[in-house]
């Protein structure tokens, strides 16, 4: 092997090696995580109380028969579970206050809040 190809592989490999480290992923730190349970019209918790101006994950677990749709019309925000399946949603900083949030299968018994503080 001549010495420019040699150049040219070590060039190359430094090259991948030195970006690879460098990369980072854009959101590493830990968000934190809090859990609700949604059963045929009934939320578990159904007041959850979260640090204000944090970013943060909710975990849906659709323990129920039927469908549920968790919704927040303030929080803007969705997602529809078949019986059975889990899924997340991550909720922007919130300012201090109270956002409400239902399933909007079983709105008459499935109401909930979410306070900021």
């Amino acid at each position: 092997m001549n010495k420019i190809c040699r150049y040219w592989i070590f060039s190359i490999l430094s090259f991948a090696f030195l970006g690879a480290a460098s990369i980072r992923p854009l959101h590493a730190e830990e968000l934190p995580t809090y859990t609700i349970e949604m059963a045929d019209g009934r939320l578990t918790p159904s007041r959850l109380v979260v640090p204000a101006n944090v970013r943060f994950k909710i975990i849906l677990r659709n323990t129920g028969r039927t469908a549920a749709e968790f919704e927040s019309l303030p929080l803007r925000k969705e997602k529809v579970l078949s019986p059975g399946a889990e899924s997340f949603i991550v909720i922007k900083k919130l300012s201090p206050g109270e956002y409400a949030f239902f399933d909007d299968f079983h709105q008459s018994t499935a109401q909930g809040t979410i306070v900021a503080q």
